[in-house]
Parts: structure tokens; C-alpha cells; sequence
């Protein structure tokens, strides 16, 4: 079996990081959630520069992974490394019941999330897209989707295996898939702009 380097991209809330350990259990590959890179202690990003010497050693400590994250600035060196992008695409509505969920959970149970950082109360009170993820997911949905559409029509990324999965029953059927018979081409679910 071929190298599998595993892009999983989407808007906030879709299901990124579930999947990507998914893939990363059935297929037995590292697992980097850029999230948990960016993010340092009290929600301090980490530094450019550092952030994409921090990804680019895992690629190079591994030769197959998966990584999830929309990061702009580490997006394309993964993409160049990557042998398969998995675009989660929900509708909005299903995507928003989600991350509302999700937001909530975590806040209520106080669930860590990335060194020492917990959902704080202006992702459920704010509508602000800069204090709260709720309002990001919101408002950054179409350009998610315009960005994604773009970049696998765009000739740059064609030596790649798009997937995209608009719901969960179609990413479970090719999860499955993946454990029958990992990587042969499996089909997304169709999903439309």
C-alpha cells in the first residue's frame, strides 16, 4: 500500500479531529490536531514562524499522518506533502447544531482542550466572529466552502484524493471502507456547493 498523508479540513464544528483519529486508528498513522499547536496556554497563538516549524517537524518525523486544521499559514505546505484531502461539508444548519452542542458540552463539564485552555463563555454569549466560535462557524462557512471548492478544482492540487462528506453516515461508510480496504479510492457522498 502507497504513503497515506491525510489532510482533514472544515469549518469549525464539522467534525475534523474526531475523524482525523478515526483515520488515524483504522489506518494506524500519527495524528497531529493543529489546534492543539496554535493554541498555547490562555489562548495565546503561537508565533508564526514557530508554528509552521512545529508542523513541518511532525511531517518530517513521520512519513504518513494525518493532520486536521484549516490554518492559512501551514495549509499549503501541508497540501504539498499530502497524498488525500477529506473536506467534512456539512450543511450550515447540521454544522451549527454541532458546534453549539459541542461548545456547550465542553463549557458545562469544563472539558480541557489544548494546554490547559477551556471553552470560555463568550464562545456561547458572544456574537462577536473574534470571541466566539459559534459566530465563527457562522459567518465562516461559505468562505470555507469557497476556499475548499477552489483549491480542488485548482490544477496545483490534482496528484491529490479529494474527498468530500456532507454527512456523517457517508464519512461512517468510508471509515469503514478504510478498514476493509484502506485507501482504494473510496467515493465521498456527492456533496454539492
Amino acid at each position: 500500500m502507497a504513503e497515506q498523508r491525510i489532510a482533514v479540513v472544515g469549518c469549525s464544528g464539522t467534525g475534523k479531529t474526531t475523524t482525523a483519529r478515526q483515520i488515524a486508528q483504522v489506518l494506524g498513522l500519527p495524528h497531529l490536531e493543529l489546534d492543539s499547536v496554535y493554541h498555547q496556554a490562555q489562548w495565546k497563538p503561537l508565533e508564526e514562524e514557530r508554528f509552521r516549524q512545529a508542523v513541518t517537524a511532525f511531517m518530517d518525523r513521520h512519513p504518513e499522518w494525518v493532520i486536521d486544521g484549516n490554518y492559512a499559514p501551514v495549509r499549503t505546505s501541508i497540501w504539498d506533502r499530502s497524498t488525500t484531502t477529506v473536506w467534512l461539508d456539512p450543511p450550515r444548519g447540521r454544522m451549527m447544531r454541532q458546534i453549539v452542542w459541542r461548545t456547550l458540552r465542553r463549557f458545562v463539564l469544563r472539558e480541557e482542550l489544548w494546554n490547559g485552555n477551556r471553552e470560555p463563555i463568550s464562545n456561547l454569549l458572544s456574537l462577536d466572529p473574534e470571541k466566539s466560535v459559534i459566530a465563527w462557524a457562522w459567518v465562516r462557512h461559505p468562505a470555507y466552502r469557497e476556499t475548499y471548492t477552489s483549491m480542488q478544482a485548482d490544477p496545483r492540487w490534482q496528484h491529490l484524493v479529494h474527498h468530500r462528506f456532507s454527512h456523517p453516515s457517508a464519512i461512517d461508510a468510508w471509515l469503514q471502507q478504510l478498514q476493509e480496504s484502506p485507501m482504494e479510492g473510496a467515493p465521498d457522498d456527492g456533496a454539492q456547493g
